[in-house]
């Protein structure tokens, strides 16, 4: 929320909230192939393949278009984004405003407490300047660009008072990130890099187990879901999958966006179900107990662990790379811009810009790590929902900010979520596969094979 460069920048994975969500904006009334392929009996399967085009087909070309348009827009944005961070790190190294924040920090604090005051009054002031020189690009990617294309709802003057609050946050968060990370830097300047991952890694478990508690609800309400006919069964599903809670709660995200979304988030005792009120609106309850179910997969399949894990082994490799670039870009240019070290305040953009260089490079590494897991969701999701023409359909919804049906290696290098193409296939796959719950694959009086 901050500005969308510290985020992905100084964090860029480090405080991933690792909370999955399904989102999409889309008509309540998505069309479905008129003759939507059905296994009427054990001797008519459909063909997978055509069945996806099938439902591919559906969706009318001017949506089509636009939503290609929005999602391709963002293979840009990626690269505006990424050379907007680095031209404002070296901005501040060539103009000596980093170190000029770190001498006035130095001036003003002195004693036993030095080093994390200094912290503190030298992140501040540069958050500011970032935020400042970034909210250009930020106002057009989150508010004007996204009510282009009808997928934002919320006037100008409530969503600046967000993105202050994401500020704040953000501030907070970064600048006690940054006081344990240099108090690091300062006692091991040689393997700063092991001991960083280890922070950051903390950081990240840290930051998923307060934010659905402590973070999200400053930006919306939730209040426990009062319709009976879709709690219950989103309670039963959850018991027949042991995840403990009692509760369902709606989250009011219409004033802000258009877009479906729903989390199973928390650990240690805060997991909470919770879906928004556009999943309530826009779709079915197939779709619902579809959408529901794939979030139940992230919390069975423990992905949040193994996102912490693979994400703590690329930050462990960047850390590493960072160290020998650092080192050699200080020899080269410290004088010049006033670093003395890795230990050294002033030296933060340059750890930013070397890190988000990385970053950059390692994107599609990046979002196959997060589409692997979110295709495993997709096949717990379908397998427990045993909803595959719920799954097609908000597969298509997704496809109204999404591309539904990309290049291999498009959706390679840009996707974290699988395409609509593929989440469709793989539900026209299980489709052909399986009878409806309760059906026997053969005529009454054969025998099942168990």
């Amino acid at each position: 929320m901050m500005l969308r460069m510290m985020n992905r920048v100084v964090l860029s994975g480090l405080a991933a909230s690792l909370i999955f969500t399904i989102s999409s904006s889309a008509n309540a009334q998505t069309p479905v192939p008129t003759a939507s392929p059905a296994i009427e009996d054990n001797k008519q399967l459909l063909d997978p393949a055509d069945a996806t085009q099938a439902w591919l087909a559906t969706v009318p070309r001017n949506e089509r278009e636009k939503s290609d348009g929005y999602f391709e827009g963002g293979y840009w944005l990626i690269l505006w984004n990424f050379l907007l961070a680095a031209a404002i790190s070296i901005f501040l190294l060539a103009s000596r405003i980093s170190a000029r924040l770190r001498d006035f920090a130095e001036r003003v604090c002195r004693g036993s407490w030095q080093l994390p005051l200094q912290v503190i009054l030298y992140a501040i002031p540069c958050f500011l300047i970032v935020a400042a020189l970034s909210f250009p690009l930020n106002l057009y990617e989150n508010f004007f660009r996204e009510h282009q294309y009808g997928l934002a709802t919320e006037s100008f003057l409530p969503w600046f008072r967000e993105q202050l609050i994401g500020l704040g946050i953000a501030i907070i968060g970064v600048t006690v990130l940054l006081i344990v990370l240099y108090a690091v830097f300062r006692r091991a300047p040689r393997t700063w890099w092991i001991w960083g991952t280890v922070v950051a890694v903390v950081f990240m478990f840290v930051i998923a187990f307060i934010a659905p508690v402590f973070i999200e609800p400053l930006f919306n309400t939730y209040k426990p879901l009062t319709r009976p006919e879709i709690r219950d069964p989103i309670l039963a599903m959850a018991r027949a999958n042991q995840i403990p809670v009692k509760q369902v709660f709606e989250v009011d995200a219409s004033r802000q966006t258009t877009r479906v979304s729903a989390n199973v988030a928390g650990v240690l005792g805060t997991t909470r179900i919770a879906l928004n009120d556009n999943l309530l609106k826009q779709c079915t309850f197939p779709e619902i107990r579809e959408v529901m179910a794939h979030e139940m997969g992230h919390y069975v399949l423990n992905h949040g662990a193994k996102l912490l894990t693979y994400f703590g082994i690329f930050v462990l490799i960047g850390f590493a790379l960072t160290r020998a670039l650092f080192d050699a870009a200080v020899r080269r240019w410290g004088g010049r811009w006033g670093v003395r070290g890795i230990a050294d305040p002033a030296g933060l953009p340059l750890l930013v810009l070397i890190f988000i260089a990385l970053v950059f490079v390692a994107t599609p590494f990046l979002n196959t790590v997060v589409r692997v897991t979110e295709r495993e969701a997709d096949a717990f999701g379908i397998n427990t929902s045993r909803e595959p023409d719920g799954m097609a359909k908000v597969a298509l919804k997704l496809g109204a900010y999404r591309k539904l049906d990309p290049t291999p290696l498009e959706e390679f290098i840009f996707f974290d979520h699988p395409s609509g193409r593929s989440r469709i296939r793989m539900a026209m796959d299980w489709k052909a596969a399986h009878l409806p719950a309760g059906e026997s694959p053969v005529p009454d009086g054969g025998s099942n094979i168990r």
